[in-house]
């Protein structure tokens, strides 16, 4: 766990949305650049798993995950994040920023800033079960790049 700096408090627009889908949610992130649509994704599912404004930044949390192409990066990414939620110390963040993110070699360096999730605390929502490939989607376009993930709930 690493201190917080006074520029990790200011937080990301929000860019992203739920969509329906029968017994899953989907994500719907984007971007102006494929780690922003990544970063947004994070905060989408995390943001899912709790109300946003009852995550305190008060330690951040480091990840690093690799791939062997874009949706296995995607996939591994989300998966790191949802297991640091599921086990000890149960870390949920208001804010994931990734600080590396190489397309060529597929890895990725991130940050998450939040707190231990405590029932009491932070009201529960939806429990996510796990990270999917179902339809998944990466559009990486010159102005806007978007992200699609179906979680299982």
């Amino acid at each position: 766990m690493g201190d917080i700096k006074e520029e990790d408090w200011n937080l990301p627009p929000c860019k992203y949305e739920y969509l329906d889908h029968t017994a899953d949610i989907q994500l719907h992130a984007w971007g102006d650049t494929l780690s922003e649509a990544f970063e947004q994704c994070a905060n989408a599912m995390f943001h899912y798993m709790t109300e946003v404004d009852y995550i305190e930044m008060k330690e951040s949390y480091d990840v690093e995950v690799e791939g062997h192409d874009m949706m296995s990066l995607l996939y591994n990414f989300l998966d790191e994040l949802l297991f640091i939620f599921s086990a000890e110390p149960n870390y949920i963040a208001r804010k994931v920023q990734i600080t590396e993110f190489d397309k060529t070699a597929f890895k990725i360096k991130a940050k998450g800033f939040g707190e231990e999730f405590q029932l009491g605390k932070h009201p529960q929502g939806t429990e996510v079960k796990a990270i999917t490939f179902s339809n998944m989607q990466i559009h990486e376009n010159e102005n806007k790049c978007e992200v699609f993930v179906i979680l299982d709930i």
